[in-house]
């Protein structure tokens, strides 16, 4: 999980973040005002500051934020000057957005604040529908408005051409302020706002919902915030029943506010269309003689605190029931609250105002358990913690003298008072020492008054000093100058006393042993320095007074492990770097001794027997179970059998094994047998009643037919497809994590499989057929994987999270030897679910879903054969668990209208996102998310996701420091990753490399050409490619076959292979390295759904609809045959594991094949030997390069 951030404000304004993989909180140096109040998503965090101003922390990335500007030029041709300017007076401006309704000048366009940048000047979109147009980039049309085409026509009287210019959001990690729009009514100044809504239903990604409460009460709500406008773009006035002192915004569609009276308001009718909501509902606070001070809200929880500071819980909530049903009261006394990502709660205490965490917080216990005190220390305390308990408890070690921390200084009690109760530093505080006056109520009057405090209260000094000319420089070193005169403060602290200490002196005390007086070693302990910064007002062993956290942007749970929680004490870490007084010389010297005592004592026993012979265990075991077999002939059924696993031990150390399944027929017992050297791939099959597995053969693998079996319960399962796997690599002598030169696969439910080629998997005239092929599980869960010949191994999953293969092997339910003790990490995806709503339309009802009996179900899969209602509908596999709720999907090819609807003349046909009069039915698409948690030598790559990847495939031989490495993000921003090398597989940064649209498939070459696709289908090259310029120069547009979108591209050495969305595999001819684009398409063969050109150009494939044994395949692992230079786009296909593959990577297979040399046609005797036949192909008949019979 990458690292996320909480944050928190304290009394004095300073506000500060504290990391999910950090152990302090680090303040916003950035911050020049105090702030009151933040709150935080993943992405930003919005603040109010003491001018009552909102201001926005945006948090950098590696891709940036940009927004597209366009503008259309028109003309109209006449007779006299042909095409110009000149246009009829009913005509569209000459200027204008892509209706022609609004006026453009491209000298109108202004940036939104000071906080954007322009990118360039305006250029023209040379690109129409995915082809390149002429020069100009002018498309043409008989009239205005009408259908353009890229081609000028004899009746084409009007044209027009796009203008881009992009701007760039600059103000990244640092506070911006939001400008005011000049408006009717201008807001009043904010006191307080709350973040939220990005989970609302079917929002767009991105979006935000921003509320805020003026000082007057009045409740306002920023709109159009998103991704490419994180500041949103006008403030809008929601009327309230009365005054409201505080919101909170959940990240879905509860909203809940605080009245001035105490009641609390309940907003409904929040939705996509509608995200301010309809209606207001009064609930009555927890306590009917207390009011409400504070609420806070998550997904499916609300928490309140009421004026005496006790803490509730609402029970029932929802998104059906945002007002839920009755209030809970807790532990704990809070002066705020604060619920995060996942429903964690986050609050304030009362008494010490520490920030507190919820325990046990968890989908089943929305309420938790318990409050956890966060106890990190802040930024620049740990070192002065560390000396100021040195110091206390008198301890020096090694030959520095420590400083003295400015603690020690402004304590109210001599650090010789401080003693350590189990190992931790406790402080006793005399009676007539003052309290830290802690408040009640936070509110602007006392922050201001702390802020008056803090400001004439403290220690004051004469000239400033700044802290670089106080650092210590040097082991051992001390700074010895005049010490500035502090006065006591108004809080009564005794005055610091000041020493001066001899470093000479010092030194020789410590040497001088136990023997040395210890009067002189406790005066040294008041020796040093003091810190003399004025922006930290709080002592080394004072913990800080928070106002106000915000833990929308932490993403943590109630298995995050996280060292917020203990505190170590500076006495422990000094403990552990005591000398010993063994020297290292010393130890070195007995360390020799013993190994040269063990070494002797070693051979001394050995020399009796070196006359026998080694011996070598030869033994037998076998493994019994009772399991499930269907059937191989019909009627096909699940048969009770006894499986048994038999290995063995040769004698020569190697292992071998046979199955052996035993069943009855005909009440007769026969048995069926397979060698595990034979076994090609052992698969877990989805099956929503059973725990199946299957078992492939190279005949099995031709038959599409494999050995299938089902176990009692999943446990077993993966017992025998542990032992199994182990057996199987044992037999072949596979042991350890996949080589550099592995082939890698992943099925269509994610599961990860990996083969090592042999030398004569791509040799010629006869390579090693497909089907023998043995493909071993690598434990994981993702979509896409990517490697190349020097071991650099991505993924993204299906929530387009990128992942790096560590080096590791094994995990999920693979243990013991089956897997690596280290490098396994826990990995987790989160992917949709589908179902279909279907409706007709009657002439007395409108659409409804009564359909005719010859109809789809009414809710249905994607084909309309399966009934799939929201009950019924289970996720996955056991594996997965549901994380939202049903909602409707907007986001369908081929677009819907506000109710996501989709519209058709009848079932099936063409859907599109507006009705028409010859549309009688139509659908509409639900998702429900769910997610999977595993592990597997998979290591996260945050925090951009990805939809595609690509990695330099290298080549025989292949050596390079930097491993370029092109990726494409799930908004379709195409990215270059920088610092990718061997060692360092998951590189250090991303460079964004600027496009004029989103991409969705990207490649890069052997001799680094770079081919991408983009959203539309269209085609592109990027120029000058090379070690020393990683991202290239500018995009080359390459046309797209005739008629076809291509949808994925892979580039091998010299080789371009391309799929279209009609699953069509084309070639691209010309490719040289004068002319990289190459020159045209040739179609090599259809139903094809992905392709991978490898480093020797080697072409695989995932084929559908290959014909088995009893049926079609989808998703078949294919290889192309009689790939050479001279005939580069090969001959015929060659048929492997499936189906159900979903993705293939030849990408690191450099191995060449053994050459052969052949000197003559005749052998010795002068007869000449026959031709060397190619081996047909098997099961498939190949015309013209096609797949066939499919």
């Amino acid at each position: 999980m990458p690292s996320s951030l909480l944050w928190a404000v304290d009394v004095y304004g300073r506000v500060y973040s504290l990391s999910t993989a950090g152990q302090h909180w680090e303040q916003c140096r950035d911050a020049q005002l105090e702030f009151k109040r933040v709150t935080a998503v993943q992405q930003c965090c919005w603040g109010i500051a003491c001018d009552h101003n909102i201001y926005l922390n945006v948090h950098a990335s590696d891709v940036p934020i940009r927004y597209q500007e366009e503008a259309y030029e028109n003309q109209r041709w006449n007779p006299v000057d042909g095409f110009s300017d000149r246009l009829l007076p009913s005509d569209r401006w000459q200027w204008s957005d892509v209706t022609g309704l609004q006026h453009q000048p491209l000298d109108g366009f202004r940036l939104p604040s000071e906080n954007w940048e322009w990118e360039a000047d305006w250029y023209v979109d040379e690109n129409f529908e995915g082809e390149p147009t002429e020069k100009g980039g002018w498309t043409y049309a008989i009239d205005f408005p009408a259908t353009y085409t890229k081609d000028k026509k004899w009746n084409s009287c009007v044209r027009r051409r796009r203008w881009i210019r992009y701007r760039r959001y600059k103000s990244q990690d640092t506070w911006a302020k939001i400008p005011m729009e000049q408006t009717v009514s201008l807001p009043d100044p904010f006191n307080d706002i709350s973040c939220g809504g990005w989970e609302v239903s079917d929002e767009p990604q991105g979006c935000l919902s921003l509320w805020a409460v003026s000082l007057q009460g009045k409740l306002w709500f920023r709109d159009g915030i998103h991704h490419h406008n994180p500041e949103g773009s006008v403030w809008e006035e929601v009327l309230t029943p009365g005054e409201v002192v505080q919101v909170s915004c959940g990240p879905s569609d509860l909203l809940w506010a605080v009245l001035w009276e105490g009641h609390l308001l309940v907003r409904e009718g929040i939705t996509r269309d509608c995200p301010k909501g309809s209606t207001w509902v009064v609930v009555e606070s927890p306590n009917p003689e207390v009011g409400a001070i504070h609420v806070a809200v998550g997904i499916n929880v609300v928490w309140a605190v009421t004026k005496d500071h006790k803490v509730w819980f609402r029970r029932g909530v929802n998104s059906h029931n945002p007002c839920g049903s009755g209030w809970i009261g807790m532990v704990g006394e809070m002066v705020m609250i604060n619920v995060g990502l996942n429903d964690q709660v986050w609050a304030i205490s009362c008494e010490e105002r520490a920030v507190c965490f919820r325990q046990g917080v968890t989908a089943s216990e929305l309420s938790g358990k318990a409050w956890k005190t966060v106890t990190t220390a802040r930024d620049g305390e740990r070192s002065q913690s560390s000396a100021s308990s040195l110091q206390s408890a008198g301890c020096f070690f090694g030959g520095e003298v420590h400083v003295q921390s400015q603690a020690c200084g402004l304590s109210d009690v001599d650090s010789g008072s401080e003693k350590i109760v189990d190992g931790a530093p406790f402080t006793f505080e005399p009676d007539d020492a003052p309290k830290r006056r802690i408040p009640k109520v936070t509110s602007d009057s006392f922050i201001s008054e702390l802020v008056s405090d803090r400001e004439g209260g403290l220690a004051t000094l004469g000239p400033a000093i700044p802290e670089e000319d106080l650092a210590v420089e040097g082991e051992g070193a001390c700074v010895a100058a005049s010490a500035p005169v502090l006065t006591p403060s108004r809080s009564g602290g005794l005055d610091p006393q000041w020493s001066n200490v001899d470093l000479e002196d010092a030194q020789t005390h410590l040497n001088a042993g136990p023997t040395a007086d210890t009067s002189e070693s406790g005066s040294l302990s008041s020796a040093g320095n003091y810190n003399m910064g004025l922006e930290e007002p709080y002592g080394a062993d004072e913990r800080p007074i928070w106002a106000w956290v915000s833990g929308g942007g932490c993403a943590v749970d109630s298995h995050s492990q996280l060292g917020w929680f203990n505190c170590s004490t500076g006495l422990t870490s000094a403990l552990q770097t005591m000398p010993l007084s063994i020297t290292p010389a010393q130890t070195t010297a007995w360390h020799k001794q013993i190994l040269e005592q063990l070494s002797e004592r070693s051979r001394r026993e050995m020399d009796n027997f070196r006359h026998y012979e080694q011996a070598i265990e030869q033994s037998v075991w076998v493994k019994k179970g009772s399991m499930q077999w269907w059937r191989d002939w019909k009627p096909h059924k699940w048969v009770d059998v006894q499986f048994a696993l038999e290995q063995f031990s040769g004698a020569e150390g190697n292992k071998d094994g046979i199955l052996f399944i035993y069943y009855t027929f005909n009440e007769e017992k026969k048995y069926l047998h397979t060698f595990v050297n034979e076994v090609t791939i052992l698969v877990p099959v989805l099956n929503d009643s059973k725990h199946t597995f299957a078992i492939y053969t190279a005949d099995r693998t031709k038959q599409r037919w494999p050995i299938r079996l089902a176990a009692a319960t999943e446990l077993e399962m993966h017992d025998w497809l542990a032992l199994l796997s182990v057996s199987c690599c044992d037999s072949r002598g596979i042991r350890g994590p996949p080589s550099k030169q592995a082939i890698w696969s992943v099925t269509c439910k994610g599961d990860i499989f990996v083969s090592e080629p042999t030398a004569s998997l791509e040799a010629r005239p006869s390579p090693t057929p497909c089907d023998q092929m043995f493909w071993r599980q690598v434990g994981g869960h993702l979509r896409v994987v990517e490697c190349n010949s020097l071991g650099v191994v991505w993924g993204v999953g299906y929530d387009h999270t990128a992942w790096v293969h560590t080096g590791g092997y094994g995990g999920g339910f693979f243990q013991g030897l089956a897997s690596s003790t280290d490098n396994i990490y826990t990995q987790t995806d989160v992917k949709s679910v589908y179902i279909y709503e279907n409706q007709r339309w009657n002439p007395v009802t409108g659409y409804t879903n009564r359909g005719l009996p010859t109809d789809r179900y009414m809710w249905s899969d994607a084909s309309g054969l399966q009934e799939c209602t929201k009950t019924t509908t289970k996720p996955p596999s056991p594996h997965w668990t549901w994380v939202s709720d049903w909602a409707v999907d907007y986001s369908v090819a081929g677009g819907t209208d506000r109710e996501g609807w989709q519209y058709a003349a009848d079932f099936p046909a063409s859907y599109h996102g507006h009705k028409t009069m010859k549309d009688f039915v139509r659908r509409r698409r639900w998702a429900r998310k769910c997610k999977l948690t595993t592990t597997g030598p998979w290591q996260e790559v945050p925090p951009i996701p990805l939809s595609d990847i690509t990695i330099w495939p290298g080549g025989p031989g292949a050596a390079v420091e930097q491993v370029p490495l092109w990726a494409i993000s799930s908004k379709g921003d195409v990215l270059c990753r920088l610092g990718v090398s061997v060692l360092t597989p998951a590189g250090t940064s991303w460079l964004h490399v600027g496009t004029d649209q989103p991409f969705k498939s990207i490649s890069i070459g052997g001799a680094y050409q770079v081919w991408a696709i983009a959203r539309d289908g269209s085609t592109f090259y990027r120029g000058s490619v090379s070690p020393h310029s990683p991202a290239g120069d500018c995009w080359y547009h390459i046309p797209s076959p005739a008629r076809q979108k291509l949808r994925q591209v892979s580039v091998g050495r010299t080789s371009v292979c391309a799929v279209d969305e009609s699953g069509n595999l084309w070639y691209r001819h010309g490719v040289t390295p004068s002319y990289p684009q190459g020159s045209s398409w040739e179609h090599i063969s259809n139903n094809v759904r992905k392709v991978s050109v490898g480093p020797l150009d080697q072409v695989w494939i995932i084929a559908d609809k290959v014909q088995g044994s009893q049926s079609l395949s989808c998703g078949t692992v294919c290889r192309r045959l009689g790939v050479q230079p001279v005939e580069p786009k090969g001959q015929s296909w060659d048929y492997g594991i499936g189906g159900g593959w979903d993705h293939i990577t030849v990408r690191g297979n450099a191995t060449e094949a053994p050459r052969i040399h052949m000197l003559s046609l005749t052998d010795g005797s002068g007869v000449a030997l026959p031709p060397c036949i190619p081996p047909p192909t098997r099961g498939q008949t190949d015309i013209n390069g096609s797949i066939v019979g499919c």
